[in-house]
């Protein structure tokens, strides 16, 4: 700072010095003559002092001679004095010019006082101003000095940012290089997969018509060769009583043909389908030929007669190896299926107010996201995260198909009303449409959100999306029919049993009844303490729609009453952690809930 300092001191004090001259030179010239008039005053002043001394000799010695002859030289001494007074008259006059000019130099000396002392203060003032402006100039250049060293580190900064940058360019058009490398391979491998799959489709459907044919053929034969042995006829026989009624049915009374045509009715298999197996044909003749009360065949009952609102939970168990993410009664309320991070779907048997394992569905690659059955309970579709979903056989636990195609991991997929096809949507923004009996997606639609849940009507597909939007899809014409936006993220969707109001979950803890007719919230519900736990949460009506139930985040379960708003059941004594979902038995009878933990709680009346 020193060495900065001195040369700029230097140079402000020479300018002073300078300006010091220049005003010296300026104001001297209105000076040098008052001085130069000034000392000619004292000169003269001086001379007239020795004039007068001279005078006052001359006239004491004049006296004198005066005195000493009076009458000699008088004319000579009156002469002598007249000229004294006039050379008196006019130092006179001089002498009070002089004092008249000097006066006047007087108060311009005062005047010029004056303005010296002015100047002076000007001086002074502008030199405060100069030394604040002298500081000033050294905090800036001390600013401007830190400003530059600062530029130089952002300069360098700057510098390896740009390095960094350039590298990770590199880094990624490699990255993306591989990764169309990578994504032509992996539709290359889908296309060899799904071309695999068609093939194995394509002998296992001509297996089970060679089979079905073989079968055929056989009765057939086995039918001739009864034809052709005699039968003898016994009136008691069960066989006459059979003959009379096809005889009564048919309108013909020829024994012979109503012999013919009672093993061919009863024995007469049923066509096999695309999507039908050979173990899906022994499952039918197996059901067929069991007692009725075999655990393989399940009674649906439709639309429950009375629901029972949870009160008392009647079995907690351990449903999974982990977090547990979706549950699903049957559509005849014996069988429970539940689906877990732990990769696998656990079938249930509730008997007697518990749940017993009756077996798990294995093959899924992840943890499963979303589980449902189809109308008739026998077959079981889940979503997973591993980009998939898949449907097993709910008798044999097989697998019988791997739906492939998402690029993102699937959180839900549906039945549509004809069980042949099935939407799924996922994380990847997109729903797609797959026909089961082709085993291919038949279209893709591009939702523009991630899809959290899904419900379905005959023609149309509602979807609740991460955007806070529920969209309304018409499946013949592949596009929107209505948007409707909450106020958080949908996390759930749930139809009534006459699939005329639409129940959603939002990550505002609000849990909404929309009308489909007018496609408008008609019902709101809140409650202290309820708080969505996950963007997977799931809710549900009862089998009557009068009731709604949905878990929270602390693992308190809410049921509202749909017809006065309110709230009418709050259960937080069973789970430990966030309900994950809530699911109620077609029969009314039953409420089950999943959560974050391994837990799962089954709620009855009783």
């Amino acid at each position: 700072m020193s060495g900065a300092g001195g040369p700029a001191e230097r140079s402000w004090k020479r300018h002073v010095v300078e300006q010091l001259k220049q005003r010296d030179r300026v104001q001297r010239q209105a000076f040098e003559e008052i001085i130069h008039q000034y000392n000619r005053l004292l000169e003269k002043s001086d001379l007239q002092a020795v004039l007068s001394e001279r005078l006052q000799t001359d006239k004491f010695d004049h006296q004198n001679r005066h005195d000493l002859s009076p009458g000699v030289d008088a004319g000579r001494a009156d002469a002598l004095l007249q000229e004294m007074a006039q050379i008196r008259i006019r130092h006179q006059e001089e002498l009070t010019e002089l004092h008249k000019k000097r006066g006047e130099l007087a108060q311009n000396v005062i005047e010029l006082n004056n303005q010296m002392q002015q100047k002076d203060k000007e001086i002074q003032s502008n030199e405060s101003k100069m030394l604040q402006y002298q500081q000033r100039i050294s905090e800036l250049e001390a600013e401007c000095r830190e400003l530059c060293s600062s530029l130089q580190e952002l300069e360098q900064a700057n510098q390896t940012l740009k390095d960094e940058y350039d590298a990770l360019q590199i880094t990624f058009s490699a990255l993306e290089e591989k990764l169309r490398r990578t994504t032509e391979d992996n539709q290359e491998l889908v296309s060899r997969w799904m071309a695999e799959k068609a093939q194995e489709a394509n002998r296992l459907n001509a297996e089970n018509e060679k089979d079905s044919r073989r079968r055929q053929a056989k009765l057939q034969k086995d039918l001739a060769e009864a034809a052709k042995e005699p039968l003898p006829l016994d009136p008691d026989d069960d066989i006459e009583v059979l003959q009379e009624d096809t005889a009564e049915a048919t309108g013909e009374t020829s024994p012979g043909r109503a012999i013919s045509r009672t093993p061919r009715r009863i024995s007469q298999p049923p066509q096999a389908g695309i999507l039908d197996s050979i173990s899906n044909i022994f499952g039918r003749r197996r059901s067929v030929n069991s007692s009725p009360d075999s655990t393989e065949v399940e009674t649906h009952t439709g639309v429950c007669a009375e629901v029972r609102l949870p009160s008392t939970a009647l079995h907690t168990f351990d449903a999974h190896d982990g977090e547990v993410n979706a549950v699903c009664f049957s559509p005849g309320s014996r069988l429970l299926a539940t689906g877990g991070m732990d990769r696998r779907v656990k079938l249930w048997e509730v008997v007697s107010g518990r749940c017993q394992l009756k077996g798990a569905l294995t093959g899924s690659n992840a943890g499963i996201t979303s589980i449902e059955f189809d109308s008739a309970g026998s077959y079981l579709l889940a979503a997973s995260t591993d980009f998939a979903s898949r449907i097993w056989t709910v008798d044999d636990f097989r697998l019988r198909h791997t739906l492939t195609g998402h690029s993102g991991k699937v959180l839900s997929a549906r039945f549509l009303l004809d069980n042949a096809r099935i939407v799924s949507g996922s994380y990847d923004r997109t729903l797609k449409l797959w026909d089961l009996r082709s085993k291919v997606c038949m279209k893709t639609v591009f939702a523009g959100s991630s899809c959290n849940d899904i419900v379905c009507t005959e023609q149309c597909v509602m979807s609740g999306h991460f955007d806070k939007k529920v969209r309304f899809w018409d499946i013949r014409s592949e596009c929107i029919v209505q948007e409707l936006e909450l106020q958080g993220r949908v996390t759930s969707l749930d139809l009534n049993h006459d699939r005329t109001e639409l129940l959603t979950c939002s990550r505002d803890d609000l849990v909404k009844i929309i009308d489909l007719r007018s496609n408008a919230v008609r019902q709101s519900f809140s409650a202290q303490g309820f708080k969505c736990g996950a963007d997977w949460t799931r809710v549900t009506f009862s089998p009557d729609g009068c009731y709604v139930a949905a878990g929270s985040a602390d693992g308190t379960l809410f049921v509202w009453n749909v017809l006065t708003g309110k709230l009418d059941r709050t259960l937080d004594k069973n789970h430990s952690s966030a309900i994950n979902a809530v699911s109620w038995s077609p029969s009314g009878a039953y409420v089950v809930s999943v959560e974050k933990g391994s837990k799962a709680v089954l709620w009855s009346d009783i």
